[in-house]
């Protein structure tokens, strides 16, 4: 390491513990009698699960008769107001809503779909921190069709893990009022701290054609329905149990395949079998067995104009279990892009866009007092001329420490490849409060890595530092990443070795009192790259002179971005067109415009403009959402990219298309086409899935691919399969 780099690192740590140190002395200790409080009702067992309220049961409950407002005027009253009770017995948890609504035919709500996307839709969402650490929970959200989503808190409240899947029941009814929900958890679904005679709890509601939110705890913006630690409190639990908790599902897929266009189709029976076992309320032992991920949607394409890999995320449930544990690290992310991803489960399992079985797997993951654990091994098997079958794992450890904050470790064993001896260690810190200066959010987090492997050489070490205080009037980060240029983890994810980034950010949000804009936010984010002798290798400087919200739901944007490269070697952007190695400064622009959600026809168009280098590059992109009905939808995308260089010239397409039919939303249609004139192929993923009972799933999917070969259309794969499972729980 440099003695700059030294130097940097000392300088990080002065400024990290002095301010970590300021900010403790001057933090609000927390005080339970802050928190709003909700007894649980007695669940009885004539409760009929239609989303109307009209058991006894439900007006013996005690209430929270209405939510405060946060949008658009902060404590502002709200013009649809917000009933909420809860009910539990031993098994299970039942939640109530009505929702009033004064123009109940303006509700907007055009998804039926398990896991949609309901931030641009009428919804409300719910919070349980069932280990009432401040740090963690489950997400349960749905809109007034019915459409469900559920996901984990991510680092530490700062985000959400959606992709993440559980057991639980939900129905809705629409009245000349307004609408209200019925939402069943199964007990068996939640991990939770064994005793405890309170949760945390928190709802927050939002009514899409006025922009309108509202919240029960933490009613303010600068909070987040996802900080566990803003949340209230949900007294008078019950002494749940689980059973044996042993939860057994057996699944089966069966089907046909045509891999390439000269191979005969092929038949296929494959049995698979998931266990899991619950060790107490707060662990959860899994099992898996000739792993199948039939039911997982294709991966989106993506054109790449950079010199580095694209990073995809989880979607498999073996991985999501749990994933919240794996979080590592402060400032590993940079501007919407991974820089860093010390485990990513997609290394397993997958190699070069190839499938590679999962033989067996194990998984452990829990808490016990204030230490979080989770650990995972598995044993994949060979694929001839691609990998040879290997075992591979992953173990972390995280200690809650003070009210928010945490200290880990990790570590990593094995390699996709089969390369002998190869591990990664690294350790964590996070000083954490949501009660700076009152109640802002403020972080300052510290991490180091090591890895080795046989085949590695140079510097394998990798460390960083991140200060953020994420607000909603201001939002400043400075954050500072070192990368080895032998630092490349077998089971992590790193796009760019050999380097030193720092990224910087000063984002504004002014709020006029205006009748037509809701909010003005004003960007600037650089980022510098140097290399490990701290010459200068990338820049970029974000910058959002216009980004206006208005109160209509339409948003327009307009951005002025210098950037810079120093290429050491040349790289190819594009079939025919190589870009030379030297310095390169050019300015882009972007003009970006909204159409709000709340319509039926609503979408997104942005161009980018400007220099690229040392010529110019147009990049257009559109997405069209039509949504008639709550019972179908589609989604239009596409992308144009013409590029102009010394060295040539190059044009990129990609289209796509998302078709959705909801006919409940318990039974689903899918299909997803895209084309790209780079692979010259066209690929359709289409899904149905049918979820004929809480704990039973049938999936048909149906994959056609095709390719332009010589100017001529011809099959490259297809696949028919299906998929039930079954979940036994015990």
């Amino acid at each position: 390491m440099s003695s700059a780099g030294h130097r940097t690192v000392r300088l990080l740590t002065a400024v990290a513990t002095l301010l970590g140190t300021f900010t403790f002395s001057v933090q609000l200790a927390a005080q339970d009698g802050d928190r709003p409080e909700l007894r649980i009702g007695l669940l009885g067992n004539d409760l009929r699960l239609d989303g109307i309220l009209d058991e006894p049961a439900w007006q013996a409950a005690a209430v929270i008769s209405e939510l405060t407002m946060t949008e658009p005027v902060e404590g502002g009253l709200v013009a649809g107001s917000t009933s909420l009770r809860v009910l539990a017995s031993r098994k299970e948890i039942v939640i109530g809503v009505l929702c009033r609504d004064p123009e109940p035919s303006g509700i907007v709500s055009y998804s039926k779909a398990r896991d949609s996307e309901l931030r641009s839709e009428d919804h409300v969402k719910f919070i349980l921190d069932t280990f009432l650490d401040g740090r963690s929970g489950y997400i349960f959200a749905l809109n007034p069709s019915g459409a469900r989503y559920d996901a984990l808190v991510a680092n530490q409240g700062e985000g959400e893990n959606g992709d993440w899947d559980a057991v639980w029941e939900a129905a809705t009814h629409r009245g000349l009022d307004g609408w209200s929900a019925e939402v069943r958890i199964p007990i068996q679904s939640l991990g939770f701290k064994s005793g405890l005679s309170e949760w945390g709890f928190n709802i927050e509601r939002r009514l899409q054609r006025l922009q309108e939110t509202s919240r029960w705890a933490s009613p303010t913006r600068d909070a987040k329905i996802s900080q566990s630690i803003r949340a209230g409190r949900l007294t008078g639990l019950p002494d749940f149990n689980f059973g044996i908790g042993l939860t057994v599902r057996p699944a089966v897929v069966s089907g046909f395949e045509k891999p390439e266009v000269d191979i005969s189709t092929e038949g296929s029976f494959e049995p698979s079998l998931d266990i899991g076992q619950r060790i107490g309320a707060n662990m959860l032992a899994s099992l898996t067995v000739n792993t199948d991920f039939a039911e997982t949607e294709v991966d989106t394409r993506r054109t790449n104009l950079t010199r580095f890999s694209l990073f995809f995320p989880e979607k498999r449930t073996f991985f999501l279990e749990g994933a919240d544990i794996f979080d590592f690290g402060l400032g590993l992310r940079s501007f919407h892009h991974v820089d860093l991803l010390p485990f990513n489960s997609r290394r397993i399992g997958l190699f070069e866009e190839e499938e590679v079985p999962l033989r067996v797997g194990g998984k452990i993951n829990g808490r016990v007092g204030n230490t979080n654990f989770g650990a995972l091994a598995v044993r994949t098997g060979g694929v001839d001329d691609l990998v040879p079958a290997t075992t591979m794992g992953v173990a972390r450890v995280k200690q809650n420490v003070l009210e928010e904050s945490s200290i880990g470790v990790i570590a990593t064993f094995g390699d996709p490849e089969g390369n002998l001896d190869s591990y990664m260690v690294g350790v964590d810190a996070i000083y954490q409060t949501s009660r700076f200066a009152g109640d802002r959010n403020f972080l300052v987090g510290a991490w180091a890595l090591a890895t080795d492997r046989a085949d590695l050489e140079g510097n394998k070490k990798a460390f960083g530092a991140k200060i953020d205080y994420p607000n909603d009037t201001w939002d400043i980060a400075l954050a500072y990443k070192w990368l080895g240029d032998g630092f490349a983890p077998s089971l992590g994810f790193v796009p760019r070795r050999g380097i030193q980034k720092w990224t910087g950010g000063a984002n504004f949000r002014y709020r006029p009192n205006s009748r037509w804009m809701r909010w003005m936010f004003y960007e600037l984010i650089p980022t510098l790259v140097l290399d490990l002798d701290s010459q200068w290798e990338s820049y970029r400087v974000f910058t959002a002179p216009i980004n206006w919200l208005f109160e209509s739901g339409e948003r327009f944007e307009f951005n002025v971005v210098p950037e810079g490269e120093r290429l050491v070697e040349p790289f190819g952007i594009a079939d025919g067109v190589t870009i030379p190695e030297g310095e390169y400064h050019w300015i882009r622009y972007r003009l970006e415009a909204d159409i709000a959600s709340k319509r039926k026809v609503s979408g997104r168009i942005s161009w980018w403009f400007g220099g690229f280098y040392g010529g110019h590059l147009h990049q257009l992109t559109a997405r069209v959402a039509l949504k008639p009905s709550a019972t179908a939808s589609l989604e239009l995308t596409g992308e144009r990219n013409v590029g102009s260089v010394p060295a040539g010239d190059f044009t990129q397409d990609l289209v796509s298309a998302r078709l959705r039919i909801n006919f409940s939303p318990d039974l689903q249609v899918s299909s997803f086409v895209q084309y790209d004139n780079n692979s010259e192929s066209f690929g359709a993923n289409t899904r149905v899935r049918w979820t004929f009972d809480p704990l039973g799933d049938l999936f048909l999917v149906y994959n056609h691919n095709v390719v332009n070969a010589l100017e001529r259309w011809r099959l490259e794969s297809n696949q028919l399969l299906l998929k039930v499972q079954y979940t036994l729980r015990m």
